[in-house]
């Protein structure tokens, strides 16, 4: 079929801010997302967490807009926003009747520019302790929370960026200084390290004037970009890797990943059709025979986190029915995996798994705050943001062939990092219980 491409425009203000814009009147809404390069493999030792922080503290008011004023005023103008935190970057963005446009792009200037005006010992206390209730909330104190943790300490060496989650370490936080917080905001948070995306009901001309106005007095940082080095990785662990984890779950899981090719490699775009074709949905290989066929497992997942520094994850996992043996489980698991890594799929499986990315792909792309995020993303990671006109057609010309072979690369044991959850009353000693 023929996929209307998303025109927009690219350009950058004097200071290095990127701003891309794209027209699209068919709603009277706008949607501005801001993405700054800096995520959790930009914080040093001793300092982890500081990225997921500013998430936080980015709504704790600015030199003209009061605590959590921000948030208030987006909502007061029946608009909606968040932002997010990530290994490589953290995003921003608000949607609001076009109409309001301009409070937003002010309100996310005011913030890059003027945020450290406001930030105060008392602000930094108090973002700290929501950090940490959100730790608790999210990873401690949730059935198998402590998975992404695990299997990002599993599948990267300690030495590397991506080895800690973006929530970083509490006792870091603890001992973070206001003057260390605020330096990590003067470096990353420049306009010359975000790019600005604005798609929906907008007048270039108009839009452009506004970002000059109040983005434009910002100034570069220098010192950027931030080198880290090189990050690249073999595509195996060196070895399997095994942890079991008694704690209070319902069920056991057992979860599997893989160190996988950076996002924008091939071979990731022919690993997330052979997620769709093992455990996407209940036509999907792994839910046919597990779930259904020899009814061992209550669920399956399989996918793949695209990250561009060095390698990426390729995931899963398998929760067992009470009383199922967990080693032939994971035996039949891992057959599935290898039988794709050594047979081509079908021309059928191909087929669904294209049907069903190809479904996802334009559902998201019809939204406006979407497809700003998907500029952003492109614009940041790939410092090309047309990849948004050129992802779907790539997933649609993946061969049989190459899912195969990219599974042979990374289904390997070598490569396989091994996390299980036990009910702690079937865990001795961290093995299985007879």
């Amino acid at each position: 079929m023929s996929v209307p491409a998303v025109r927009f425009t690219d350009e950058r203000l004097a200071n290095g801010l990127r701003l891309i814009i794209a027209e699209d009147h068919l709603a009277p809404v706008a949607a501005v997302n801001i993405w700054y390069a800096v995520g959790s493999k930009h914080e040093v030792p001793g300092k982890t967490g500081f990225a997921h922080l500013f998430e936080h503290v980015m709504f704790q008011g600015s030199a003209h807009v009061s605590k959590a004023e921000h948030i208030g005023i987006i909502q007061s103008v029946g608009g909606t926003m968040n932002g997010t935190t990530w290994l490589d970057r953290t995003n921003y963005f608000e949607t609001v009747p076009s109409h309001q446009l301009e409070l937003a792009l002010w309100l996310e200037a005011d913030r890059m520019g003027t945020l450290l005006d406001a930030l105060s010992q008392e602000n930094l206390d108090n973002q700290r302790d929501v950090v940490k209730n959100e730790k608790r909330w999210s990873y401690d104190n949730r059935p198998y929370g402590s998975w992404n943790e695990r299997t990002l300490a599993g599948v990267f060496p300690s030495e590397h960026p991506y080895h800690h989650t973006a929530i970083g370490s509490m006792e870091d936080l603890d001992a973070a200084s206001l003057e260390d917080v605020k330096a990590f905001f003067r470096t990353h948070y420049a306009p010359n390290n975000a790019v600005l995306s604005i798609v929906g009901d907008v007048d270039p001309t108009v839009v452009r004037g506004w970002v000059e106005q109040y983005f434009g007095g910002i100034p570069a940082n220098p010192a950027l970009p931030i080198d880290l080095g090189d990050l690249s990785l073999p595509l195996s662990l060196g070895g399997e890797r095994r942890e079991i984890v008694p704690d209070r779950v319902p069920l056991p899981r057992i979860y599997v990943a893989f160190r996988a090719p950076v996002y924008g490699d091939p071979r990731l775009d022919a690993l997330d059709l052979a997620g769709q074709i093992l455990a996407g949905g209940k036509g999907s290989r792994l839910h046919r025979r597990l779930v259904r066929d020899e009814r061992l497992a209550q669920d399956v997942a399989l996918f793949s986190l695209g990250l561009i520094g060095g390698a990426s994850v390729t995931a899963g996992w398998v929760t067992a029915r009470p009383g199922v043996d967990l080693g032939r489980l994971e035996a039949l698991f891992w057959e599935e995996l290898q039988r794709l890594a050594t047979e081509p799929p079908s021309d059928d499986e191909l087929a669904r798994a294209k049907a069903l990315t190809e479904a996802d792909e334009l559902e998201s792309l019809q939204g406006v705050a979407e497809r700003a995020d998907r500029l952003s993303m492109y614009a940041t990671l790939f410092d090309d943001p047309d990849l948004i006109n050129r992802m779907l057609p790539r997933y649609l010309a993946v061969t049989p062939e190459a899912i195969r072979d990219a599974c042979a690369t990374v289904f390997r044991e070598d490569n396989r990092f091994v996390l299980t959850y036990l009910p702690v009353d079937q865990a001795v000693d961290g093995e299985v219980a007879a």
